[in-house]
């Protein structure tokens, strides 16, 4: 019933250069446009992004269309399909792990509309935008509690191995220390730890009792600094 859906606007896919039409480079055009914008929005969806990467994801299905228009055909097409996913080795900045995902499906499209599938260009789309808002709106994925950074001040005659661990056991599911400095000129310790709390509201709790170990000394604690997430 769909398979119009799988079939090419251009004809035989095997010898794809010889029958470009007009009519069918704008209708591969358009629809590269059109689904270069939906990948740009649904990478926006719930999350940070810069201007000019969005463009960029906007406009790669157009860009990976005349590649593949130029060149498709026999062993042309599998060293150029080879080529350009290659392109994400030269991006200078390392990306998240949706930043490279969002170019693969730019890319998946564009090679899906440079061979003139546009119907399974648009039902590839709309499959992966569903999924995607599906994954983000829903709690998949996602820690019970965020980590949080844990910063606690000693004075220098306190022994602190394992001195703040039976708090920290009662308040949080991990605890790990991740670094110990001195601080002013040497008559203060700094002990900095990356935890988990079990409940949400209990920091002031635990803060309190660690103040009763600490001598009443500086205690912070805060959000722990996000990880860029690569693949």
């Amino acid at each position: 019933m769909f398979d119009f859906l799988f079939s090419s606007v251009l004809g035989d896919v095997e010898s794809t250069a010889a029958v470009i039409t007009s009519g069918g480079f704008m209708a591969c055009c358009l629809a590269s446009i059109v689904l270069g914008i939906v990948v740009a929005c649904v990478y926006m969806f719930k999350h940070s992004y810069s201007r000019n990467f969005v463009i960029t994801l906007a406009l790669l299905p157009l860009i990976v269309q005349m590649v593949i228009l130029l060149v498709n055909g026999n062993l042309g097409a599998g060293i150029a399909v080879m080529g350009v996913f290659n392109l994400v080795r030269f991006r200078s900045i390392p990306g998240t792990a949706k930043d490279i995902g969002s170019v693969f499906f730019a890319m998946a499209i564009g090679l899906a509309t440079g061979m003139g599938y546009i119907g399974l260009a648009i039902l590839f789309a709309i499959i992966v935008a569903v999924m995607n808002v599906v994954y983000v709106l829903s709690p998949f994925g996602k820690p019970r509690q965020p980590q949080k950074f844990l910063r606690i001040t000693v004075p220098e005659d306190l022994d602190f191995e394992g001195a703040f661990d039976g708090v920290l056991e009662s308040y949080t599911n991990m605890h790990e220390l991740q670094s110990v400095q001195t601080t002013n000129m040497g008559s203060l310790y700094q002990l900095e730890y990356t935890i988990q709390m079990k409940e949400s509201g209990t920091e002031k709790k635990m803060i309190d009792e660690l103040r009763c170990l600490n001598g009443n000394l500086k205690i912070s604690c805060g959000m722990a600094a996000t990880n860029r997430e690569v693949l």
